[in-house]
């Protein structure tokens, strides 16, 4: 089966074409034969694509709007420029679109039908910023795919309604849950289940055996408590501003800030929230970037005290949050790092598990500096009781995987 996957954005497009089936699944041997990137969508449109050989190409298009760049996607995956070995649009047997939030609807990936769309299209209110663009991917896939190839939605709040009442609800008057859907949902679970599933085949054990901590860090941040291969806490809440210290987003904060800065600065509660998601984190404390890699070289090179500062609250943040779950799991077999950050920077996650000995955690210098660009690991020592690990996140894999088991399931 060959699979497209998108993830649209308000003007960005990311695609990647999977050759998987049942067989290929259990076998771990899915093909990636292409995939790429379309930004700026609305005008001059800039291009990334990759062949299954990896070698990038770029190019720019007039894309006036997502049903053009998906259009355009379709017609390059289906060229000879293309080389996926796919011939016509009737080659593209399933389509798995990316879906921020489902709410409590969807526990599981599922088949678009007009009733999945207007979920979707109601979940708008709870994820302004990403369902509208995520619903508007799959409507211009249907456009142009037809209505014969089969869309499915992978949702991010999915792999956290196991979460149980106890973690998922605010201690705020119960009614406001019931009546208004408020309480914590949790994001990034794409990733999340993906980095599970995979550690899961590492060490060949079964899915009722993970008690892991993973941690996704990159310009969004998240962590999430995993036991029994299930999820049971996560640092994201009713919106992804809530938990770790991120690119641009401040997560957690006191709620009483949010009036005493409106009052002070005479800005309104929406400007206030744009704060918080968008000139805070990384970049607010450091007054320089939300790029870790910039951030690092300048605390190296230039001593610069904020970004040193930056650096420490990232990661002091995030041990509090492993801290913490490891309490509320009574112990975890591992910390698992995934996201840009996690995969391509040593020093934060070496910083981050510095202080954790007395949980058995020693960490393996040496090992931890090679592992970066993609590469997966262990990188805490042998006779560590609670292992430091590496595994890169492929959330278009798993949305592949789960697009053709629902089809094939319906």
């Amino acid at each position: 089966m060959h699979v497209l996957v998108l993830n649209a954005g308000s003007a960005t497009l990311k695609f990647q074409v999977v050759r998987t089936d049942a067989e290929r699944i259990a076998e771990n041997r899915d093909e990636k034969l292409a995939r790429g990137t379309i930004e700026r969508i609305g005008g001059e449109a800039v291009i990334t694509v990759r062949g299954a050989d990896g070698v990038a190409s770029r190019r720019t298009a007039s894309l006036r709007d997502l049903r053009a760049a998906v259009e355009w996607v379709v017609a390059w995956v289906t060229s000879e420029e293309g080389a996926t070995g796919l011939n016509s649009r009737a080659d593209l047997h399933a389509v798995g679109h990316r879906v921020v939030h489902g709410g409590e609807q969807f526990a599981h990936s599922v088949m678009v039908t007009p009733q999945v769309s207007r979920a979707i299209e109601d979940m708008i209110e709870f994820a302004p910023l990403h369902n509208p663009h995520n619903l508007a991917g799959i409507q211009a896939a249907q456009r142009a795919l037809g209505d014969g190839v089969p869309q499915v939605a992978v949702f991010d709040t999915a792999f956290h309604q196991t979460l149980p009442e106890h973690a998922f609800l605010y201690a705020i008057p119960y009614p406001l849950y019931r009546r208004h859907g408020v309480r914590r949902y949790g994001f990034h679970g794409t990733s999340h289940r993906s980095v599970a599933y995979r550690y899961r085949q590492l060490l060949d054990i079964p899915k009722s055996a993970v008690r892991i901590i993973t941690l996704h860090l990159g310009n969004g941040c998240s962590a999430c408590a995993i036991a029994g291969g299930e999820s049971m806490d996560t640092s994201m809440g009713f919106t992804p501003l809530e938990g770790l210290v991120m690119g641009t987003r401040s997560g957690d904060i006191d709620p009483a800030v949010l009036d005493y800065i409106a009052t002070k600065e005479g800005l309104s509660l929406p400007q206030v929230e744009a704060l918080l998601n968008s000139q805070s984190g990384l970049l607010g404390v450091s007054g320089l970037t939300n790029d870790m890699r910039d951030l690092l070289a300048e605390a190296r090179e230039h001593d610069d005290r904020r970004a040193k500062l930056a650096i420490r609250m990232f990661c002091w943040r995030a041990r509090k949050y492993v801290g913490a779950y490891l309490a509320a799991m009574g112990g975890a077999d591992a910390i698992v790092f995934a996201g840009g950050i996690g995969e391509n920077a040593p020093e934060i996650r070496a910083e981050i598990c510095d202080g954790f000995e007395w949980a058995g955690l020693t960490v393996n210098d040496s090992v931890n500096d090679a592992l970066v660009g993609g590469a997966e690991g262990r990188f805490s020592t042998d006779e560590s009781r609670l292992a430091a690990w590496v595994v890169p996140t492929d959330e278009e894999l798993l949305i592949a995987r789960d697009t053709c088991r629902v089809v094939t399931r319906a």
